[in-house]
């Protein structure tokens, strides 16, 4: 073959080329809802989405927690078309934590949303967050004041446990005032047992003593006959409220746990002893309006629980974390939740029986 017939064979080839990638765009818009067109396109809106969705670090105190399984799902639903989230179980080992938020850290995550084991460890992670520059936001467990202080990226979302203990003794003081037989020995005290969660956590302390204030602010004498931890643990409240019945007995006419999960513990040893048949019967009260012990509400062995609100809890701190993910600063507007002290979200709680437990669902 020629030199110039060669020449007009690769000119052709060369043009059949051009033509054929020049026409696979129109080929492909023609395509009426075809999948050419439609893959490219979505697939590159979804990549850049994708791209612009933060990356949130979640360390939770541990994934077997009752009331945390319901933040964290809260937090992966708020998450959805939002952010990428994290979520890793600390065992309820600080160390532990320590390890997942310094590896979240090296990740280079774009914020951290941690549920302290140890409140008083939080001014270490606060030191190695603001190093890296992540914003950080603690939920449920509040770390001191002190911490609190230490960077302008620093939040905090939870309840005020003080209004959980006023609750749970408000409960008690309507179900005595409406029983007079409640008063078992008709000395007009109230003699209780109490179910403590964690020894140190804000929440056990303080739900232990509001809890007994509002009874007496109600003008109803009290006696403690028995008081011990069962971190807040369904199986520990069990061992602990079976102990309380093998000493006192039938001298206890009320019963209090720091949460839902105790107190659920504590029905079970009641139970036992053949309480909630025969009108045989002992007013038990929790904290945060779990399933179970809404099922233990229609029953009729749980008297009352007040709702410690895991929905929004876990919504607040995944919308507060994609806003500092973003670089903004954290407003009622953004966030849609108000901001008190420029650091602290405040979820309110409420009383829940079995009137009401509606609300609570």
């Amino acid at each position: 073959m020629s030199r110039k017939a060669v020449s007009l064979v690769m000119a052709a080839a060369l043009a059949a080329t051009v033509a054929g990638c020049g026409s696979s765009t129109p080929a492909a818009n023609t395509n009426k809802g075809g999948t050419a067109a439609g893959t490219t396109n979505g697939g590159s809106a979804a990549t850049t989405a994708a791209a612009k969705q933060s990356t949130i670090g979640v360390a939770i105190y541990k994934f077997d927690d009752t009331f945390m399984t319901g933040v964290r799902n809260a937090i992966t639903t708020a998450a959805e078309g939002k952010a990428k989230v994290d979520i890793v179980d600390s065992q309820n080992s600080q160390p532990t934590q320590n390890d997942k938020v310094d590896l979240f850290i090296t990740k280079k995550v774009n914020a951290l949303a941690v549920n302290p084991v140890d409140r008083t460890a939080a001014g270490v992670m606060i030191d190695k967050a603001k190093g890296a520059n992540i914003p950080i936001v603690f939920l449920n467990r509040e770390p001191l004041a002190d911490d609190m202080k230490k960077w302008d990226k620093v939040y905090y979302v939870g309840a005020k446990a003080e209004q959980s203990g006023t609750m749970s003794g408000q409960l008690v003081v309507d179900y005595f005032k409406s029983h007079p037989e409640a008063d078992k020995n008709k000395d007009g005290v109230l003699q209780y047992v109490m179910l403590k969660g964690e020894p140190g956590h804000q929440d056990a302390e303080l739900r232990t003593k509001f809890s007994v204030k509002a009874v007496e602010d109600a003008g109803i004498k009290v006696e403690k006959l028995a008081e011990d931890t069962a971190m807040w643990d369904r199986v520990k409240g069990q061992e602990k409220m079976a102990a309380f019945l093998a000493s006192h007995g039938d001298k206890i006419e009320a019963i209090f746990a720091n949460n839902d999960d105790m107190a659920l513990g504590a029905i079970e040893a009641l139970k036992a002893k053949g309480y909630f048949k025969d009108n045989k019967y002992i007013p038990v009260v929790g904290v945060d309006a779990t399933a179970p012990a809404l099922k233990a509400l229609e029953d009729g062995t749980l008297l009352g629980t007040v709702l410690n609100d895991a929905k929004n809890q876990g919504k607040a701190t995944l919308e507060l974390a994609n806003v500092l993910a973003a670089g903004q600063v954290p407003s009622k507007d953004n966030t849609g939740y108000e901001i008190t002290d420029g650091k602290y979200v405040w979820i309110p709680y409420k009383k829940i029986t079995k009137a009401n437990m509606n609300d609570a669902k």
